[in-house]
C-alpha cells in the first residue's frame, strides 16, 4: 500500500504543477482578477477543478503513507470543506467570468471524471 500511496501523491504533486502552469489566474482568494479568461484547454477540459482534484489526491495519499487514523479523519474532514469553497467559487465565477456559465455546461465534471 506504501508504494502505491507513494504514486497517488507523486501524481497529485504532477497534477498540481500542471494547474500552476496552465493557469495564471489563481489565487488563494475567490474573485475574479482584471481580464481574467476562462481556462478551458489542458486539464480544465477534463475538470473544472484540477487543483482541489490533485490536492484531494494528495490528502488521500498521506494517511496511506502514514498508517494514521487521524490522518484519514482528517481527509473526510475537508472533503465537504473543499466541496463548499468549490460551489462559491463557482457562484462567484459563474456572476462575475464570461463564459464561465457556458464553460461549465461543457465540462461536466468538477473534479473527478464520471465521478464529482
Amino acid at each position: 500500500i506504501i508504494w502505491t500511496s507513494a504514486a497517488i501523491f507523486l501524481l497529485s504533486y504532477a497534477l498540481y504543477a500542471e494547474v500552476l502552469r496552465e493557469n495564471a489566474y489563481l489565487s488563494r482568494t475567490i474573485k475574479v482578477q482584471d481580464n481574467q479568461k476562462v481556462i478551458d484547454s489542458g486539464l480544465y477540459a477534463v475538470v473544472r477543478h484540477p487543483m482541489y482534484a490533485a490536492s484531494i489526491l494528495m490528502f488521500l495519499s498521506m494517511p496511506l503513507i502514514l498508517g494514521s487514523l487521524f490522518s484519514f479523519v482528517l481527509m473526510l474532514a475537508y472533503l465537504p470543506l473543499i466541496n463548499i469553497r468549490m460551489k462559491n467559487e463557482e457562484k462567484v465565477l459563474e456572476s462575475g467570468l464570461d463564459g464561465y456559465a457556458d464553460y461549465k455546461k461543457k465540462v461536466k465534471y468538477r473534479v473527478f471524471p464520471f465521478i464529482w
